[in-house]
């Protein structure tokens, strides 16, 4: 179903936006036709590589993270932050914050959840519980999945990587937190990892960038421009690595979708944009979500567009 942090109440579509830069990405880094083993390519708008059929894997029950059955920790715990990577390698020096959307437990704890929040603009809810597959993979656990991998993905590159949690509250931690995190860390760049909860039918990927937003606490005003340089990053080598096609339902085909109603983003003062990696509720795209080594390939995309962006 959709859910407030990471899914439009209805589908919108926009121009193309910036599909010669996704082009310019693919062209700098490798051909966007390398493709996934999952079932090929379809080529972003203006990008290099050839159209293939809509990829799909049969489901894997591996790897979805356990919650913890000892007692729940202080909601108010610190940020988990992870060792720094190696002392030498292309992003030594570059810290990269990874925000694994929604919460596996978010679901027992609704009151904490519904309390609203300040994200400048308007208030919303603190964080809501996400959406999952017709078979019952939630989203909480592919996004904790998927960041788990991402990170070791950066680290090797010397990264020094921090999540927003790590399976270590209860709940939450609300979307305001998750961009202070982002902020007190003085992220070089911030990925919101989520997964979407749409009709069937709707398939595919897209990035979320912020839109110009000023009012109260939130002023994106400084970050809208890098923050799409790094989307379009991400978008266009999510393509390559894993072969999937960019959104049919959001975002004009680009892959790319502006939005101002995100605290996450609204609340941010370093790049920051979210990956919406595929629709849960279409039983193609949930195919893909639930195999391990389809979910690798997402944490690889994702990684390169941001080591792409990193490097400039």
């Amino acid at each position: 179903m959709p859910y407030d942090e990471s899914v439009p109440p209805t589908p919108r579509r926009r121009p193309l936006l910036a599909a010669a830069v996704l082009a310019a990405v693919c062209l700098s880094t490798a051909s966007c036709g390398a493709g996934g083993a999952d079932g090929g390519t379809q080529a972003l708008p203006g990008s290099s590589g050839s159209t293939a059929a809509s990829p799909s894997a049969p489901p894997s029950t591996s790897t979805p993270v356990p919650a913890k059955t000892s007692a729940s920790p202080d909601p108010s715990a610190k940020p988990s932050k992870s060792a720094p990577g190696r002392a030498s390698g292309p992003l030594s020096g570059k810290t990269v914050v990874i925000d694994p959307g929604h919460n596996p437990n978010n679901r027992l704890h609704t009151r904490e959840i519904n309390r609203q929040v300040d994200i400048g603009t308007t208030h919303k809810e603190c964080d809501t519980t996400g959406t999952s597959t017709n078979s019952g993979y939630a989203e909480a656990r592919f996004t904790l999945d998927v960041s788990h991998r991402l990170r070791t993905l950066l680290q090797a590159q010397g990264a020094k990587v921090v999540l927003t949690y790590d399976n270590d509250r209860p709940y939450g931690p609300c979307v305001d937190e998750r961009a202070r995190i982002g902020n007190d860390a003085k992220a070089d760049a911030v990925v919101s990892v989520h997964a979407d909860g749409s009709a069937v039918g709707n398939r595919g990927f897209h990035v979320i960038l912020p839109a110009p937003v000023r009012g109260g606490a939130a002023d994106t005003s400084k970050i809208v421009e890098p923050s799409r340089d790094l989307g379009t990053r991400i978008a266009g080598l999510f393509v390559r690595d894993t072969g999937s096609a960019p959104s049919n339902y959001v975002g004009g085909n680009s892959g790319l979708d502006i939005r101002k109603d995100l605290g996450g983003l609204n609340l941010s003062t370093v790049p920051k944009v979210f990956i919406e990696c595929g629709n849960m509720r279409d039983p193609k795209d949930a195919a893909l979500l639930t195999s391990a080594s389809w979910r690798q390939k997402a944490a690889q995309g994702i990684a390169d567009g941001i080591s792409s962006y990193l490097k400039g």
